[in-house]
């Protein structure tokens, strides 16, 4: 018996591979410190807890749900856009599902046929390219500069489509950058993507984590003509720290969301429905833990930064958003002697105790990401433990 091609050709995630490696070294009595996943390390909020556990006591949770999620989810979903996109939704328009990654799969599965191409700006998430793969479409990727805050331009997507272009995937804030579009040019790329009957993928996860005065803004509120062309993804993994309740979600163009719900109802049916009660009470209530959360993060970011800057050669843009620092190690590499950065991260991992996750995943050959979702105790020593082996000799 064999595995099947897809199966073989397709990559393990390198974040959670990076993550279970620093788990099991933990175990054996390491002493690691793990700045790999993309998960805050706050509980989730008491508020939002209870209203599962509550779900669960009155029984309203023992049951199946619309494939789609609750009526009750997609009307909190939507009040959701009025306050922080300008606009409201129908319930066709809104599916929710397990994980805005699953719902990112759905997405690709709903939409591409063999052979159509999606244009990848890089460095990208790590499941984005693989996902593509097994929807049997093409990822292509767009590479940006650091000299342009790891963008790209309106140009470079022009001189990457072809009449196989089928969709244009933006991540903004960046997961791994922690760079954001302006509006400005998020309008150029979606006037572009209008002129060519491009559909946009607005991965908005890290949309309420931005810092030091910076602004989100959904590519999907510019204009009329770009929200039609746009399926926003979204959840509650980040901002509500929520990462273990698995509650993502889709808008946009009814067609579309109805094939994405359809793909859901054949594969995993309804998300949990305790999780969704939680989710419903999420975006309807009390949001100061959001802020909370989010000036913790800024604050680690505001310390964190300068400190990295001081390991010999770890070079880094201060990202303006998400919760990743993702340094240029080229020079740091050719310090210790390494051309490979898997290669050199391990060495990391194993010299210092250090788990960070490398570039290659991210299409960044020449990057490692950390992420700053831990306490600042612990990211203080995990910088000095980087930059103590880096000036070992």
């Amino acid at each position: 018996m064999t595995v099947s091609k897809r199966i073989r050709e397709m990559e393990e995630s390198i974040t959670l591979k990076a993550a279970a490696k620093a788990k099991a070294l933990k175990a054996e009595g390491r002493d690691i410190i793990s700045l790999t996943v993309g998960e805050p390390d706050f509980p989730t909020p008491v508020h939002i807890r209870e209203a599962a556990i509550s779900s669960i006591k009155n029984g309203s949770a023992s049951f199946y749900t619309v494939a789609s999620g609750l009526p009750a989810l997609k009307t909190a979903i939507s009040s959701h856009f009025e306050t922080f996109y300008g606009y409201s939704l129908e319930p066709n328009q809104i599916v929710a599902g397990t994980g805005a990654k699953f719902i990112l799969y759905a997405f690709f599965m709903a939409v591409l046929d063999p052979a159509d191409e999606v244009l990848i700006p890089t460095p990208y998430w790590v499941s984005y390219a693989d996902q593509v793969k097994l929807a049997e479409g093409v990822p292509v990727f767009v590479e940006s500069t650091e000299s342009n805050a790891f963008k790209v331009t309106v140009d470079q997507l022009e001189a990457a489509r072809t009449d196989k272009t089928k969709v244009i995937l933006l991540n903004s804030p960046s997961n791994p950058t922690g760079m954001i579009y302006s509006r400005d040019e998020l309008e150029g790329i979606g006037n572009w993507a209008v002129e060519h009957g491009i559909l946009i993928l607005a991965d908005d996860i890290y949309g309420r984590l931005v810092y030091n005065g910076n602004t989100f803004t959904p590519i999907s509120s510019i204009s009329e003509a770009i929200r039609q062309q746009t399926i926003v993804v979204n959840g509650v993994s980040k901002a509500y720290s929520m990462t273990g309740w698995r509650v993502g979600y889709a808008t946009g163009n009814p067609e579309i969301i109805s094939s994405m719900a359809k793909m859901v109802s054949q594969t995993t049916s309804n998300l949990t429905t305790a999780a969704q009660y939680a989710a419903i009470e999420a975006l309807e209530g009390a949001q100061d833990s959001v802020e909370e959360m989010r000036q913790a993060f800024e604050e680690r970011l505001n310390t964190i930064y300068p400190l990295l800057s001081e390991v010999p050669g770890f070079k880094a843009l201060k990202p303006q958003g998400a919760f990743y620092l993702f340094p240029d190690v080229s020079e740091a590499m050719a310090m210790k002697g390494f051309t490979n950065v898997t290669e050199f991260t391990d060495a990391i991992l194993e010299e210092t105790g250090v788990a960070l996750v490398t570039g290659d995943g991210f299409g960044a050959p020449h990057n490692v990401r950390l992420s700053y979702a831990s306490g600042l105790d612990t990211l203080k020593e995990a910088v000095h433990r980087l930059k103590a082996f880096m000036e070992m000799d």
